[in-house]
């Protein structure tokens, strides 16, 4: 009898110090799930590292259209936790039937050297980009007005979109000069990790935690590619700035969040 008694009792315990186990592995995952960053927010080592937010996922503080003393409300919205770019065929219309100007996005604030890290999704087939160095007043002294002039990260479907022909035009590239090497890019519908570094003359585009772009704006080798580009004839389009950045108007639907920049001494 007592035997029997004393093996039911271990049978209770450790049936007991098995739920208490399941109970603690289920309280640490919903820990770990909790510590999870949200979007859109800084960790307490960015924070201490210097990085702020450019977007808090709620408003555009920090942004205008530009060239514009309106906001382009009707192309770029707050979807989620994310910036959207409208794609310009499900935009407004105007009475001909033509789509309503959108235009470019800026920061309000300029930066001289800096990390800048972002998210960004693409739409099947769809372009865009992220421009810095960029002067406010010079991009809207030539046409379109309402379009930057600057360095571009290219943002790019590279499987369907007819610009991928050119290496220099796919995704991660510093658009028009150099391509990006060594990369791997995420299916549409899939967020990319993307981070440009500019500190002086020296820049770089990472692409999902790899470099894939660096150069040097005065070195021999990147003059000669620069004068290859499309802005080879554009006045002060080289020189270094303390410049904004920049989201394009494309036309093509497209998603960024996570937005954050940190000043480089």
């Amino acid at each position: 009898m007592e035997d029997g008694l004393v093996k039911s009792m271990k049978n209770c315990i450790s049936a007991l110090s098995l739920g208490v186990a399941i109970t603690m592995m289920l309280l640490l995952f919903a820990c770990g799930q909790s510590q999870k960053m949200a979007n859109n927010s800084l960790s307490e080592e960015e924070k201490a590292a210097g990085w702020i937010l450019l977007f808090d996922g709620k408003s555009f503080d920090g942004w205008h259209g530009l060239g514009r003393d309106d906001f382009p409300a009707d192309y770029w919205v707050i979807d989620g936790d994310a910036i959207k770019k409208i794609a310009q065929s499900e935009g407004p219309k105007m009475p001909d039937g033509q789509p309503v100007q959108g235009g470019d996005l800026i920061t309000d604030a300029a930066f001289e050297n800096y990390e800048f890290k972002f998210d960004w999704m693409i739409s099947s087939a769809g372009n865009s980009g992220i421009k810095y160095n960029v002067s406010e007043e010079i991009s809207v002294s030539r046409k379109p007005a309402h379009a930057a002039l600057g360095w571009e990260y290219q943002v790019l479907d590279d499987a369907n979109h007819s610009d991928n022909a050119n290496p220099t035009h796919r995704a991660a590239a510093l658009y028009d000069v150099l391509p990006a090497k060594g990369k791997t890019l995420k299916p549409v519908g899939q967020f990319n990790h993307s981070k440009i570094v500019v500190n002086g003359t020296h820049g770089e585009h990472w692409l999902n935690g790899v470099k894939v772009v660096e150069y040097d704006t005065e070195s021999a080798s990147f003059d000669s590619l620069f004068q290859k580009s499309k802005y080879r004839n554009i006045e002060g389009f080289k020189e270094k700035k303390t410049g904004h950045i920049v989201l394009q108007d494309h036309a093509d639907a497209v998603w960024y969040r996570n937005l954050k920049i940190r000043k480089l001494d």
